[in-house]
Order: C-alpha cells, then sequence, then structure tokens
C-alpha cells in the first residue's frame, strides 16, 4: 500500500456495490454521482494493490480477491458506526460516567443525595467512588487521572479549579454525663479532658491545635487512633473527648455529649475539578446537579447541639 490513504469513503462505495451489485445502484444509495463512485473504487484499488470488482455489461461482482477483504470492509464501516453511535450517545448523555473522589464522611454523608439526584436526570450515567482516607488523596486521585471530580478542604491549590459546597462545623464530643444538659463547654472544661484525636487527619489536628493556641490552651491528647469509629467507641465508653468535624461525627452514639466549642471552628468543604482539564459533558451535568439540585438543600440534618 505504500504511503497511500485508504479512504472511509471507499470502503462504503465497495460494500454498497457489493450489496446492490451495480455502480449506478450504490451512487444512488449513497447520494454520489456514478464517476464519483467509479473513481473510489479505482483509487482503492490502486492504494491496495488489488482488483476488488469484476466490471461487466450486466453490473460489478466482486473478485476472489474482493470476496476475502469484504468481510473486514464491513468490520470496520460497523466499527465506525458504532464509534459515531457512541459520540452521539455522549453528546446526548445518553452514555458515559463521572468519577468521584472524596474521604469517608462526604462519601456517606453527602455523595448519596447527589448521586440519587442526578441518577434521576440522567438514568444511563454512571457514578463511580474512590473512597480516600485523606484530602490529599483526593487531590492525587485527579492529578493521576483516576478521578473528574474531587471533594476536599479548601483552600486547595492553584492547579485546582475549586468551588465552595458549605461548611463543616468542628465540634466536642464528650463521654457521657460530662456536662449538665444545658451547660455550655468552656476552653478549661475541655483541655481538662484526655483526648482521643484520628492521627491521619493532619490537617484538621492542626487546624484544632492552632485554634485553641489563639486562646491559650492545648489539648492532653492520650490516644492517636486511625479511625473515626474508633473514636466515637472510645468516647463513648469514657475514655476521652475528642475534636471533630460534625460530618466525621455522624453518627453520633447513643449519650455522647456533643458541644460546640467556646468559639466556633469550621473547615470549608468545596467540589475540585483540574484546572484548564478537557472534562466531558457528563462531568459538567454532575456539576451543574450538584449546584441547582444539591446544594439548594442543607447537606444533612443533624440532630440538634447544645447551645449555651
Amino acid at each position: 500500500m505504500g504511503e497511500s490513504k485508504v479512504k472511509i469513503s471507499q470502503l462504503q462505495a465497495l460494500a454498497a456495490i457489493a450489496n446492490l451489485g451495480s455502480f449506478s445502484e450504490a451512487a444512488l444509495e449513497l447520494e454520489l454521482s456514478q464517476s464519483t463512485i467509479s473513481h473510489s473504487i479505482a483509487s482503492l484499488e490502486d492504494a491496495i494493490g488489488v482488483v476488488l470488482l469484476a466490471r461487466g455489461r450486466h453490473g460489478a461482482t466482486l473478485t476472489p480477491e474482493g470476496e476475502q477483504l469484504l468481510p473486514d470492509v464491513r468490520q470496520i464501516l460497523q466499527l465506525l458506526d458504532g464509534m459515531q453511535q457512541k459520540a452521539q450517545n455522549l453528546r446526548d448523555l445518553q452514555d458515559g460516567q463521572v468519577r468521584l473522589a472524596a474521604v469517608r464522611s462526604i462519601a456517606t454523608h453527602v455523595l448519596p443525595i447527589a448521586i440519587a439526584r442526578f441518577r434521576q436526570k440522567y438514568p444511563r450515567l454512571t457514578v463511580t467512588i474512590a473512597e480516600c482516607d485523606r484530602f490529599l488523596e483526593v487531590e492525587q486521585a485527579l492529578r493521576e487521572g483516576r478521578a473528574e471530580v474531587g471533594f476536599t478542604s479548601l483552600p486547595t491549590l492553584p492547579e485546582f479549579e475549586a468551588r465552595e459546597l458549605f461548611r463543616d462545623e468542628f465540634v466536642a464530643l464528650l463521654p457521657p454525663d460530662s456536662l449538665a444538659a444545658d451547660a455550655d463547654l468552656t476552653w478549661p472544661q475541655l483541655v481538662n479532658f484526655p483526648m482521643v484525636m484520628n492521627q491521619r487527619n493532619l490537617l484538621h489536628n492542626k487546624m484544632v491545635h492552632d485554634h485553641l493556641a489563639t486562646f491559650g490552651y492545648h489539648l492532653n491528647v492520650n490516644y492517636n487512633v486511625r479511625e473515626d469509629s474508633t473514636i466515637l467507641g472510645m468516647v463513648q465508653q469514657g475514655l476521652g473527648a475528642t475534636i471533630i468535624p460534625r460530618l466525621s461525627a455522624e453518627p453520633i452514639p447513643d449519650r455522647v455529649q456533643v458541644r460546640r466549642l467556646p468559639v466556633p471552628l469550621e473547615r470549608i468543604i468545596g467540589v475540585i475539578t483540574v484546572a484548564d482539564a478537557l472534562l466531558a459533558r457528563s462531568v459538567f451535568a454532575f456539576l451543574d446537579v450538584l449546584k441547582l439540585d444539591v446544594l439548594k438543600q442543607p447537606p444533612l440534618t443533624f440532630h440538634p447541639i447544645a447551645q449555651p
């Protein structure tokens, strides 16, 4: 074949002639002139160096070489049709997927709402979730192309486009019967508790440390564990207290007391995509649903926190 290139139009002409047995009928079907069809076949035969059709007064028939190559021609055209149909489905949001990355608290309490609303609007689109232990892992999933949309703590790095979703308040979880039901929490009371903290949440721990340091206090950390569920169990058993984002605390175990900090502290949760990335229409559709449908509603209905 040298450097010649076979064109799709040439393969379409050959398949039409094979089906109809005539150059003229193939020209009518493809809405081309008969001379254009003849030129296409001649160019195809020159390109591959094989005579494909035997011309006669009563039409055209495939040569033995043409018979051998026709199944490949039809397969190529079927693949092309399938590709075009798939592309049309993607444009019409009839096919495609959105890949999300989030930490457990977001994956548990926020994403189910978002995904349910999204699937109501686009039932043929699929959603996958990469569950991460830390926000840094969420961002790395986007860098590596394992997800298109991430949920992280803001602010983040300039390499991401970010939009604030909601703010999540840090709360103190205290062992049962630590305070009177109507009592507020003071800094001296809080720092007097042995603390149970998640050793993997370096960002949150720093936020809490810096916040207390502003008022001249520091925590007495007795236990460092890896799972929020372990923290909740230890607080429930009276082994200590903790300071944790409210979303991470849900569901709060029975009898564990929940108090706002004497001076509030909150984290900002945002949705991110890689800046200047070429995103599929399905991703933009998910972001629109997240913005227009989900965020109009409170992300969660919490049990009330005791007020001072």
